[in-house]
This record gives structure tokens, sequence and C-alpha cells, in this order.
């Protein structure tokens, strides 16, 4: 008797489990139509409340047939909500290794990257935003952590306006050439940003907008080295849906360059993959 009783009351829980959201289906549904009918529009109100992320950087160096050469791993502690906009870093952290299997050791700390505030905007491209920084070429990895923010921010934020579900938007004023604080230039050839849905991220439903960057020409000349090649992008973000802030976020590129550096005979290719992550610290 009680082997004939067990089918049925796993089917009552099983219908139970059905029956019970079923009853409130109506309210999901208005609720979900409502947040896949059109993101909200700007940035994170500026309410004095401080919003804080770690982003790290992976930069795994391989020659063109995928043997490893060397890795990098770049870390830097991210806040922003500060007063009039601006924003900043600390506890930035360069580690390096030719071991593909050794993990990362601490790093030497980037004491000119500590406490530096800015304001995102076009600034950040000119050299004297920098001008503080050492002349070697590790820093080109610390500007690429304020670079990267502000790119993953811009996607987020800027053009919610103009996305729909699942539909490519390609930002129209983004291409061409710009110098890269009198280190180089860079050439997009053109970016697309999707919004694909929504997703729950730590605990808070997001919008999930994905980009892409395809062959762009990369050029880098500074004091011992000067690189020219192309490079590809894409990433994630997770935007929260009820304070607009970035939940979470990723990318992934490629570089392939041919490298110069003075003092050796010859030129030699190099492929640099890099993965990124952005995540909310407290």
């Amino acid at each position: 008797m009680k082997n004939k009783l067990l089918p049925v009351v796993a089917g009552i829980i099983i219908l139970s489990g059905i029956l019970i959201p079923a009853a409130s289906y109506s309210q999901n549904q208005k609720m979900v139509k409502q947040f896949l009918t059109a993101l909200p529009s700007g940035k994170p109100d500026n309410n004095g409340i401080l919003r804080k992320y770690r982003m790290s950087a992976v930069y795994t160096n391989l020659d063109l047939y995928g043997n490893f050469s060397s890795k990098t791993l770049v870390t830097g502690d991210y806040t922003e909500g500060l007063r009039n906009n601006t924003v900043s870093w600390k506890n930035v952290f360069i580690a390096g290794s030719n071991e593909k299997t050794v993990p990362f050791n601490e790093g030497t700390k980037q004491d000119y990257m500590e406490n530096i505030t800015y304001v995102p905007s076009s600034k950040m491209l000119e050299a004297e935003a920098f001008k503080s920084f050492p002349a070697k070429a590790e820093n080109v990895l610390a500007r690429n952590l304020i670079w990267d923010m502000m790119t993953i921010e811009m996607f987020a934020w800027d053009y919610s306006d103009s996305l729909q579900l699942n539909k490519k938007y390609i930002i129209p004023e983004i291409s061409g050439e710009f110098n890269m604080a009198d280190i180089g230039t860079y050439e997009h050839a053109g970016i697309q940003l999707c919004w694909n849905g929504i997703s729950l991220m730590n605990n808070e439903m997001c919008a999930v907008i994905e980009y892409r960057a395809i062959d762009n020409k990369l050029k880098i000349a500074m004091d011992k080295i000067n690189t020219k090649g192309t490079e590809q992008y894409w990433g994630t973000t997770w935007i929260s849906l009820k304070s607009k802030q970035i939940a979470y976020a990723e990318m992934y590129g490629g570089t392939i360059q041919e490298i110069e550096v003075r003092g050796m005979e010859k030129k030699f290719l190099i492929k640099t993959i890099r993965e990124l992550r952005v995540e909310k610290i407290n």
C-alpha cells in the first residue's frame, strides 16, 4: 500500500509546483513584458553611495602556432560614485610569469595609480592625463584598466535608449583612428551592441548587453618598443534593472602584432589573448 501511495504523493507535489506559480502567472507575465520592452536609460544615480569593483585582466602571449611564451596579470580596485562624477583607482598590481601553469605572485604595486582620480571622458585619451606615469612599457597595462573600464561603462549606459531586444545596434560615431595619449593610435572598424535579454546575476535581475569590435588596427610607439597589428574584442555586461549599476562584466580580446624592440636585430610576431573580469567588492 505504501509503495502504491508514493507515486500519488509525488504527483501531488509536482502539481503543486505547477499550480502555485500559475496563480501569479499574470503578474509575472506583466513584469517580464516590462523588462523586455525597454531598458532603463542613463547612468546610476549619484546618490552618495560608493560603488566598488575589482578588475582583473590576464594577458597571455603566444606565438602564431599557439605555443605559450609568457603571461601577465593586472588587477586594480575601482570606485565610482564620488563627488562631481569622479572615479578613482587603488591597489593596482602587475604580475608576470614565464610559466604557463604556475600561479601568479602578488606582483608589483603601481604606486602612480594609487588614488588616481578623474572624470571619465575623452580627456582620458590625452597625454596630459598620464603625465605622472613612468616612461616604461608596463604602464600601457595600467592605462588599459582605465580605458577598459570606460569602454564597459559606455556600452552599459550610453546607448540604452537605442537598444532593442535581440537587435544588433552599430554605434555610428565610433569609427576611424584616434590617438591614445601620444603612445600610439587605435582604429575601430566598427562596434556592435546587442541587448540579449534578462538574467539573474548576484541576486539581481539584470539586462544582458553583449558587444563586439572586430578587425581593429593598433599601433604603439614608445621609447624602446614599437608595435603594429590588429585586435578584436568582445564581451558581456550584466546591468541591474533596478539600480542601473553594473553587476558583473567580462571582456575577451586578441591581438596579433609585429614587435620591434630597440637593440634587437629582427622584428617578431606575437599573439596576445586578454581575459578580463569586473566584479563587485564591498
